[in-house]
């Protein structure tokens, strides 16, 4: 599509909520704003072994990973995670031997025991690493209904085109939306996941402590009573993070770097970029205004597509050692490493390492002269 019509396509939207790093969303009642501020004390929050951290964990706060450039953004913790993939599609996520996220700290009472970090579980035939994903504007991206997510979907590539983009599942088969593999659904269960995986803290909803049952029947290993975090307070984090705004765009002060910008948004669309990065969603109704009917600029289809064995990583509930969701890229520009494990050090490298059903698209770009393909990455510098 030509550049001088994505403009009038984009004039036509409903306009996107933004704001700087950290901020609310627009629009939220006196109610939610007072949400919105309670649960980010609690997202920042330090929690003590005392108060049931661990007694495996990663970090003590949430904003511990989740800080950079405020809280609700990236850091450089990378969760690893190992699980046993047989093909052609059985994965086993290696639960109970830690493997959906492999803790590297223990609280002074487990270290009495002798313990350190979790080791990778003995039947494991894949581990990853996966960098802090951004939670600016994810309260909008769950706002995006189910079906406009799998309009985009081509699992049997119908199309001919080389991409067949499947949406993923969570294990009781609501659409997976959130994470690598696409297999968190709602903010609650990404809270939820995150208070019991990355801090050891049991939660309203999974009340069981997360203990591999090789350490169930240490003594004292972990005082606190179960559950170690209430309904209210996840609740209240969950709040926080659904009322992050998005990131606002950048744009260049100088008419000459606005032009360059168009002129890489316009190679964007030309080389099949938004073939998988969707610029755009709209929410559905919603009962809070500030989510209700909205434009959400994702850059992303959050679908799972084959990345080809040179991105590969463990498998998930419904996805291949080789499937990624497609990563939005919204804030690009305020990020230092790139794809899902940090490898690349500029999005140059993140775009020419592409494989499987992006090959085309990165043919495509690395075919463009040196100077064009900057035109394109200072676009993504604005996002």
């Amino acid at each position: 599509m030509a550049p001088f019509l994505l403009g009038w396509v984009a004039a036509c939207q409903p306009a996107t909520p933004a704001g700087d790093p950290g901020d609310p969303l627009p629009g939220l009642t006196t109610v939610e704003a007072e949400r919105f501020v309670e649960g980010r004390a609690l997202f920042d929050r330090v929690f003590s072994a005392a108060e049931g951290l661990g007694p495996l964990f990663n970090e003590n706060q949430c904003s511990a990973c989740h800080t950079d450039p405020a809280s609700g953004g990236t850091g450089e913790q990378l969760v690893i995670k190992a699980t046993r993939f047989e093909p052609p599609l059985t994965c086993h996520l290696l639960a109970e031997e830690g493997g959906e996220n492999l803790r590297r700290r223990v609280t002074p009472a487990l270290a009495s025991h002798g313990f350190t970090a979790e080791p990778v579980p003995a039947g494991a035939t894949e581990r990853a690493r996966f960098t802090t994903p951004f939670l600016f504007g994810a309260g909008l991206v769950e706002a995006i209904p189910d079906a406009a997510i799998l309009r985009n979907a081509d699992p049997d590539d119908a199309d001919a085109d080389g991409i067949s983009g499947r949406p993923g599942r969570t294990v009781d088969g609501r659409l997976g939306r959130f994470s690598r593999k696409a297999e968190v659904a709602t903010l609650l269960d990404f809270t939820d996941s995150a208070l019991r995986f990355e801090m050891g803290l049991s939660t309203a909803l999974t009340p069981v402590e997360p203990v591999p049952p090789h350490l169930a029947d240490l003594p004292d290993i972990d005082p606190a009573p179960e559950p170690e975090v209430g309904r209210e307070e996840m609740d209240l984090i969950t709040d926080f993070v659904r009322f992050l705004a998005p990131l606002r765009p950048r744009s260049p002060e100088d008419p000459a770097a606005r032009a360059t910008v168009r002129r890489g948004e316009g190679l964007f669309h030309q080389v099949g970029c938004d073939r998988c990065h969707t610029p755009s969603f709209r929410t559905g109704r919603s009962d809070v205004e500030a989510l209700d009917r909205k434009r959400i600029e994702v850059y992303s289809d959050l679908l799972l597509h084959d990345m080809g064995e040179g991105l590969a990583s463990v498998c998930g509930l419904a996805a291949t050692p080789t499937e990624l969701r497609t990563q939005p890229l919204a804030g690009l520009g305020h990020r230092r490493i790139f794809l899902h494990d940090g490898r690349a050090l500029n999005p140059r490298d993140a775009i020419l390492a592409h494989d499987g059903e992006a090959r085309g698209v990165r043919d495509a770009f690395a075919a463009l002269p040196r100077t064009t393909q900057e035109d394109l990455l200072r676009f993504l510098d604005t996002l």
